[in-house]
């Protein structure tokens, strides 16, 4: 379970950024209508993956490099 481990919960914490942020480049208008709630929480993610970009693509590289080569 990814709750209990903290690498785990980082690795769906940032596939979850990484996801929002693809999709809302797709299609805008499916993430900006639920901007509340909590669907709300995937726009805040799509957020947070398109104005942080470059420390998001560097946490997916560390992360990578970590789940290939120390574990």
């Amino acid at each position: 379970s990814a709750i209990f481990n903290f690498q785990s919960l980082l690795t769906v914490i940032l596939l979850l950024i990484c996801t929002c942020a693809y999709i809302r480049s797709l299609a805008p208008s499916f993430l900006d209508r639920n901007k509340t709630g909590l669907l709300g929480i995937f726009w805040k993610c799509a957020r947070i993956g398109e104005r942080k970009s470059p420390y998001v693509a560097v946490c997916c590289i560390v992360m990578a490099f970590s789940i290939l080569f120390i574990q």
